[in-house]
Parts: C-alpha cells; structure tokens; sequence
C-alpha cells in the first residue's frame, strides 16, 4: 500500500510539473506573439474610400506630400470662408481621411482651414506605419502648410483625436503653433497595454511609446484637453492625467458618450467647447507657458 502511495504522489507531481510546462510554454509563445505583432494590434488602416469632402459640400484639394524620408502621403486641404486659423488634424488609429468627413464639417462650421492627412499605410499614402513615421507624416503636413501655403505658425492649431494626439502632442513640442487640441487620447500606449493585457508584463515587450504624458510639459501653448467618462476604450482618468501634465494655460472639455461617437454625441456643447477655446486663442494675446 505504501508502495503504491508513493508511485501515486509520483505521477501526481510528474502531471503538475507537465502542466506547469505546457502553461508556461504557452505563456512565452503568447509573449512572443504580442512582441511580433503588436503592430497590428494597433494600427488598423483601410484602403478604402469613403466619402469625399465634395459629397458634403465642402470645397477641397487633394494634396499628396512627401516625408523627410521619401514616403508619399495623401491630404485634404479644406478652406473655410474668412479663416481665423488653420487646424492639422491628426485622426485616429482606424480607417483614413475618408471617414472623417463629419469632423471636416465641424471645424469648417467654426472658420477654419483643414489640413487633414492620411499616416503611410492609410488610404493611399505609402508605406507602413511605425510610430516614428507618424511623427514623421505629421511634420511634413506642417511643413507644408507653412512653407508651400505661406501659414504662419501662430495660425495653425494641431487637433489629435485618440491616437492621433500622441502624435499632434509630438509634433507641438517640435515646433511653435497656435494651441493644440487633444481629444479621447491615452497617456502611453504601454499604460493602455497593462489595462489591456494586466496577464502579461506589457511595459517590458511593448515596442511603441506614444507617450503624451511625458511630452506634454514640452508643449508651450494653450492646451484643450477632450474626453469623456463614458469613453469605454482610453479611460477619463488618461485625459484627467494629460491635463494635469499639460502647461497652463489649459482647458478641459468633457464629453458624453463613447469614444468614436463622443463628439457627435455631446452635441452643440461640443462645438461651443471648441470654439470658445479658439475664441480665447485667436482672438486674445497669448502668452507663452512660465513666462
């Protein structure tokens, strides 16, 4: 009996220590998989084509601009009549420019001119994404702007929305612009990782910063930070933490509703927010951040 007993307790410990392996082999092939392919996980480009400006009524030029490294990159330029500045708008991490015609009608709505671009990999921009490309992308949109269309730097406005505000952020500590406009954007993508996954050591395999939080003390212009706490994909606290970061002078804007939808939810206190927020930037002398 005794026998038997410890031939048991054998091959109970030999199945626990097969499960164990089989479990952390399957752990480290799902690290594995998560570190390769975490570029899917964020970018979602389309190729396809939604509407165009034209289908709204808006008039535009279909511009293609290229990057300091040699990529071809599809914009809209959209006027407005008796423009009192220039918004860059920087969009999300799914679809291309075509599905962001409600936006375009917004901010023509509120006098300004658009420039709107597609990252490489969108629409029909070249290339593929990398975080250093958007960077990239969106700094040749403001060259453009102010070297092909004479803006000035104090006429433009950078708007990011989501993912696209890490990279509007970026590119406000890079040069000098107006004000900049972030609307439903996370802090880090390694923050938003460790929500996500809180099952895998995120920080230590994610291969993308965006990191807005850290960039935004850089940043010496008026800030508007948008977000609502209905957001059920980047959480209100990110845009709480991002207006804490941010230099004065700053505003906060809350939404209602979720995170694609928040802005056409909200409503006219939307559009008011915005444009109350312009109001004071354009109409009113700004003074830089600690000065």
């Amino acid at each position: 009996m005794g026998l038997r007993s410890t031939k048991l307790r054998k091959i109970g410990r030999r199945v626990m220590i097969d499960l164990f392996l089989v479990l952390a082999g399957f752990y480290l092939v799902l690290c594995v998989a998560v570190f390769l392919l975490q570029g899917r996980l964020l970018y979602f480009p389309s190729r396809d084509v939604g509407q165009m400006p034209s289908d709204a009524r808006l008039d535009f030029e279909d511009l293609t601009l290229e990057t300091s490294d040699g990529e071809k990159i599809s914009a809209w330029y959209v006027p407005a009549r008796e423009p009192r500045g220039t918004v860059l708008f920087c969009h999300g991490n799914a679809g291309n420019i075509t599905h962001r015609i409600a936006t375009l009608l917004l901010l023509n709505d509120l006098r300004l001119n658009v420039l709107i671009f597609d990252y490489r990999g969108y629409g029909e921009s070249s290339g593929r994404p990398t975080e250093k490309g958007t960077y990239l992308d969106a700094r040749a949109a403001w060259d453009y702007l102010v070297e092909k269309r004479g803006a000035k730097p104090k006429e433009i406005v950078p708007f990011g929305r989501s993912l696209g505000g890490a990279v509007a952020a970026h590119l406000a500590a890079e040069v000098e612009p107006r004000a900049l406009i972030l609307e439903s954007t996370f802090t880090s993508i390694p923050d938003m990782g460790a929500r996500t996954y809180p099952f895998l050591p995120v920080r230590l395999l994610c291969r993308f910063d965006y990191d807005t939080r850290e960039i935004l003390p850089n940043v010496r212009c008026p800030v508007l930070i948008v977000h609502s706490p209905n957001d059920e994909i980047i959480p209100y606290n990110h845009g709480r933490a991002l207006y804490d970061a941010a230099n004065e002078p700053k505003t906060f804007l809350e939404l209602r509703g979720s995170h694609n939808e928040g802005f056409l939810d909200t409503g006219n206190e939307y559009n008011e927010g915005i444009d109350g927020f312009l109001k004071k930037v354009f109409d009113e002398p700004t003074p830089r951040a600690g000065v």
